[in-house]
């Protein structure tokens, strides 16, 4: 039996059940449901090849080459459909809930599958649904600070002690600046990062605090969703500060052991910004192996650029916490103590 939901529905009552995603693997890729299962009923060629058949000659004629690339295939959807979802209850979605989903749920539902949910309207409603759900107010705290404070690591300390937190960085696969995509998986599209970044923000109890990272608008060549990014531009700002020389020994440590290579690239890449000498002085240190001029060099222009983001800000709403050392426990303690303040 197939039965058809909202997607709020799903959400709310069900989402506890493994759901299947029948869209070609390059769909999937741009955008999925995070927690979805790609059973993808046409390759991307063949998806592309059923599109032009529809456009030229007409929707019957693409319907009965779709059927052509599936029928094959009908036995492979049953057994990669039990993997799935071994108790033979499911949920199935396409881009809006048209004949792909009805079609491979209806199969399930003629070949022992006992119950089928298929969500009316797809993928795109669910879409419909994240980009709601980031209109809302949220109770942020913001954590603020120059390059190689030390943000990141603090935030994961303080979720350690049960506080809420969202790693934005970590959900882009980036640390934010021209060096922040080293040693990271390829970044996700801006859409599917929305879609995960609500996957992660959903779960969390709305009426409490909710710490992050203070960012630009991009992260690498993601976007954060506008509405939350104004919150975060609105909101009181705990700015870390710390000695530059102190943020570069934590610079070092974290990205002295990636190869010369990739570093080089990095500098390369903003030489324009940092000026043709001092990117020429920032190479010719990391050649000779001096990582922390590498580091004090590139920071200098960092803070100059994440200053002028600051200023921008209601400076009644910066709280600036000067702490001595890069040090994350005894920081995120100092931290906390200015939250319990307000």
């Amino acid at each position: 039996m197939v039965e058809i939901i909202s997607i709020n529905t799903y959400l709310k009552e069900l989402d506890n059940i493994p759901i299947i995603d029948v869209r070609s693997p390059a769909e999937y890729k741009q955008g999925h449901i995070p927690w979805a299962h790609n059973i993808a009923l046409f390759s991307n060629e063949q998806r592309a090849e059923v599109g032009t058949v529809y456009k030229k000659k007409s929707k019957k004629a693409a319907i009965e080459l779709g059927y052509t690339f599936v029928n094959p295939k009908l036995d492979y959807f049953i057994e990669a459909a039990k993997k799935v979802a071994p108790n033979g209850i499911v949920v199935v979605h396409c881009w809006r809930g048209g004949m792909r989903s009805q079609s491979f749920a209806e199969h399930l539902s003629n070949n022992g599958f006992k119950k089928v949910f298929l969500i009316e309207s797809g993928y795109k409603t669910f879409r419909h649904a994240v980009i709601a759900f980031f209109e809302q107010d949220f109770k942020l705290h913001v954590v603020g600070g120059y390059t190689g404070s030390g943000k990141t690591d603090i935030l994961i300390e303080l979720a350690k002690q049960g506080e809420q937190v969202v790693d934005l960085e970590k959900l882009a696969h980036h640390k934010g600046s021209a060096f922040g995509g080293i040693g990271e998986a390829e970044q996700p599209s801006t859409e599917h990062f929305e879609n995960k970044l609500f996957a992660e923000m959903r779960n969390l109890n709305l009426d409490k605090n909710i710490l992050l990272e203070d960012e630009s608008i991009n992260i690498g060549k993601v976007l954060i969703p506008k509405p939350l990014f104004m919150q975060i531009r609105s909101q009181t700002v705990y700015f870390l500060d710390i000695p530059i020389k102190q943020r570069a020994i934590y610079l070092v440590g974290t990205y002295g052991l990636f190869e010369k290579e990739k570093l080089e690239e990095s500098i390369v890449r903003i030489t324009k910004r940092l000026g043709y000498d001092k990117a020429k002085r920032a190479i010719d240190a990391l050649n000779n192996g001096n990582l922390a001029d590498v580091a004090e060099i590139s920071l200098k222009y960092y803070d100059k650029f994440y200053l002028k983001g600051l200023e921008m800000r209601d400076e009644k709403k910066v709280i600036k916490i000067e702490l001595p050392v890069v040090d994350t426990k005894e920081n995120a303690l100092k931290l906390m103590s200015y939250f319990s303040l307000k």
